[in-house]
């Protein structure tokens, strides 16, 4: 018998590097074993028709969250879905993909934690939240070169959408397992930060996670890696630091 995928899920609000995290660890498992879905797919409009209606694509009722539930379900009982598909180069719809589930299966978006429904189907959730004034620049550049935006008109977007950040994104931060959040470190603009970012991990006691405390111990300290123990919500939560300049054989 078949095992079932185990299910990731990434969420946080838009250019908060969810793509770029599934990106790395599709390499870091290989591409034969991952299977990535985008929720931003299930969008009930287009551009142009969001544009016409007056609604951001944070909302809920901009997106086909009934059908992200099934797919998520059949996703996690390791059965195909029949995937709608959004370009976001041209910010149109196209023609949807058969998606058959691998050993793992990414899913990542805006609103992938919003029902509880949708969070029962996930064995890990994630939540992505970088500094605001660092989101602000990763966007400013990544829809100007992607996807054909000018500056001005991003930034007047993001103003246009922050109720419905507010509203629908952050508050799925309470739902996740694990909180990440990058930074540059404090002497560095937020518009000079390169790839060598600080990282800090909420680790929440909701699923099983690594024993750390070896990084606590006296006498066997890693350098630019700290656990703390800290709260989050009134709750306990473990905390742990990695500095960027830490190297790949920490």
């Amino acid at each position: 018998m078949r095992k079932r995928p185990i299910i990731l899920g990434i969420v946080g609000d838009s250019a908060a590097g969810k793509t770029t995290i599934t990106s790395g660890l599709v390499k870091l498992l290989g591409p034969d074993r991952v299977t990535h879905v985008c929720t931003d797919d299930y969008h009930k409009y287009d551009r142009k028709e969001r544009a016409e209606i007056g609604i951001t694509a944070l909302h809920p009722d901009c997106n086909y969250l009934d059908v992200m539930e099934l797919h998520l379900e059949r996703l996690h009982y390791g059965q195909p879905i029949l995937k709608p598909v959004y370009d976001h180069s041209t910010g149109t719809l196209v023609r949807p993909e058969y998606v058959q589930p691998k050993e793992f299966v990414i899913v990542e978006g805006l609103l992938g934690f919003s029902t509880a429904i949708m969070r029962q189907f996930y064995d890990v959730k994630v939540y992505l939240n970088p500094p605001e004034d660092l989101r602000r620049v990763w966007k400013i550049k990544r829809d100007v070169a992607k996807r054909g935006y000018k500056p001005e008109q991003v930034i007047a977007e993001m103003e246009k959408r922050e109720p419905d950040s507010a509203a629908f994104i952050r508050p799925q931060r309470d739902h996740a397992d694990i909180v990440v959040q990058f930074y540059p470190p404090a002497e560095v603009p937020v518009e000079d930060a390169g790839a060598s970012l600080n990282a800090r991990l909420t680790l929440r006691p909701t699923i099983p996670h690594p024993d750390l405390t070896y990084l606590c111990e006296p006498g066997t300290p890693t350098p630019g890696v700290r656990l703390e123990l800290g709260r989050d919500g009134g709750r306990p939560v473990d905390i742990l630091e990695i500095d960027g300049t830490v190297s790949p054989d920490h």
